[in-house]
């Protein structure tokens, strides 16, 4: 019905038996007529040799037309169709050519499009490659599945981040709960220790004050004793001076004596007053002098942001060791995974800082400094040319983290390690902190931010970050 639908049933209509074209043909003024009955027009006995529409003369003999042919053909079969076929009124416009009526038996590849073989000989497709329609199918489908396996792959991909973004959130709200909780039994921790050092001082300050007010309590009663006493020998004397004749004699003697009883005289003695200074004199320094002494002042503290999900960390962030269990934790860029390996929280790219690293009886260590740069996501060999400055303890071996690996043939195992970073100088040393030997030192430019690297493959005992004991150069 595609050639019905384009193109009316009057044009498919011989103008002399008026009805469908029958071997049409065409003359040189472009009319068509079907070629009996053009012939029957041109009888001895009729007209001579002109359009029997338009009267024009023609010497030439009619051409046949072979699209004409073919879309009259399929008018009369699709007509014949709609008749066998109740309730088939259209076929699909898309299966013929809507210019010539023919079945779309091609593609042309240039213009990507369906063509029938009119078309392909046509001035527009001349000369075009062209496949089968059945083959340009096939192509299209293998490419529309390319393409639904690559849309497919980036939904996925979308679906795993949006995954990952979900993760990211509920673990931003665990991470919150976790400092917010920290944060109290720090705080705590101050407030008990101000608390208890108020309190122990003002329990000195009362004891202090009963003490020194008893001793002020018994100087007065000895006091009051002496002055009752001195009082009545005065009484006694101003009566006696009062008395004339023989008898001021007879009592004089006894009266004399009694005032000459030795009497101490009162003298303050020294720390009577409340030691107010002991108190208040420099409070908040010794205060904080004693705080000092029970505050982590490890110079590290590591970033459980980049603590691979198989590491246990401390609350504190200051000790780390191995698990059989990998935690859920989101995966963030900066996150070692699948290395059991944690970065410190602060990267330094100048000055000189120094940490030290207890070790105990880990069975499986590295310690030492990363560059920021680091490839995170995938294991790899912690060597200098992978941006590693480390000292390993494997296989009861210890080596430093060269390429290839050095020996290292340490006299003893050391329980802890001094790291000495020097970004100036482009040094970092190893250091046994016990016997102050010095295990490597690495000479290397630090052009980047680099920073604390830990790698732990031991579960028993943890790898802790601990303050420098002394300030005594190694």
């Amino acid at each position: 019905m595609a050639g019905r639908l384009c193109l009316p049933e009057l044009d498919l209509t011989c103008a002399i038996c008026c009805d469908i074209f029958r071997d049409p043909v065409v003359l040189k003024c472009s009319h068509s007529f079907c070629a009996p009955c053009l012939q029957q027009y041109w009888s001895p006995s009729g007209h001579g040799r002109d359009c029997p529409l338009c009267r024009t003369q023609t010497l030439d003999d009619p051409v046949p037309s072979l699209t004409l042919k073919n879309l009259c053909d399929s008018y009369v079969q699709e007509s014949e169709g709609m008749e066998e076929t109740a309730g088939d009124l259209y076929c699909d416009p898309g299966e013929e050519c809507p210019v010539h009526g023919e079945k779309l038996k091609l593609y042309c590849l240039l213009d990507q499009e369906p063509i029938c073989v009119v078309c392909h000989t046509s001035r527009k497709h001349k000369q075009h490659d062209c496949c089968p329609v059945s083959e340009a199918v096939v192509d299209a489908k293998e490419k529309m599945k390319s393409a639904l396996s690559s849309l497919q792959d980036k939904k996925a991909g979308f679906d795993k981040m949006k995954k990952n973004y979900e993760d990211t959130a509920a673990h931003i709200q665990v991470q919150v709960r976790f400092v917010e909780r920290r944060t109290r039994e720090e705080y705590d921790k101050l407030h008990n220790f101000l608390l208890a050092e108020e309190k122990a001082n003002m329990d000195a300050l009362k004891r202090e004050e009963e003490q020194k007010s008893e001793e002020m309590r018994q100087k007065l009663e000895e006091l009051e004793r002496n002055i009752s006493s001195v009082s009545e020998s005065i009484k006694v004397l101003e009566e006696e001076i009062a008395l004339e004749g023989i008898s001021v004699l007879h009592k004089s003697k006894k009266t004399l004596a009694r005032a000459k009883c030795p009497i101490e005289d009162p003298v303050m003695a020294p720390g009577a007053l409340i030691d107010v200074a002991k108190y208040v004199g420099s409070l908040t320094f010794r205060v904080w002098e004693k705080m000092d002494k029970i505050i982590n002042k490890a110079a590290v503290s590591l970033n459980p942001n980049t603590a691979a999900p198989w590491l246990v960390l401390s609350d504190d962030l200051t000790s780390v060791r191995d698990s059989d269990e990998k935690q859920k934790l989101p995966d963030n860029p900066e996150r070692f995974d699948p290395d059991t390996a944690v970065l410190g929280w602060e990267g330094f790219s100048s000055g000189r800082r120094e940490w030290e690293v207890n070790v105990g009886d880990n069975t499986a260590w590295v310690v030492g400094v990363a560059k920021e740069s680091v490839a995170r996501k995938e294991k790899v060999s912690s060597v200098l040319k992978n941006g590693y400055l480390c000292v390993y303890f494997y296989h009861k071996m210890y080596f430093a983290g060269t390429s290839p690996l050095t020996r290292l043939n340490l006299k003893r195992n050391p329980r802890r390690l001094r790291v000495q970073l020097d970004c100036d100088r482009g040094r970092v040393s190893f250091y046994d902190p016990e016997n102050k030997t010095q295990i490597y030192t690495f000479k290397h430019a630090i052009a980047e931010k680099v920073f604390p690297y830990f790698w732990v493959g031991c579960q028993n005992c943890p790898l802790t970050v601990e303050a420098v004991m002394d300030v005594e150069e190694c």
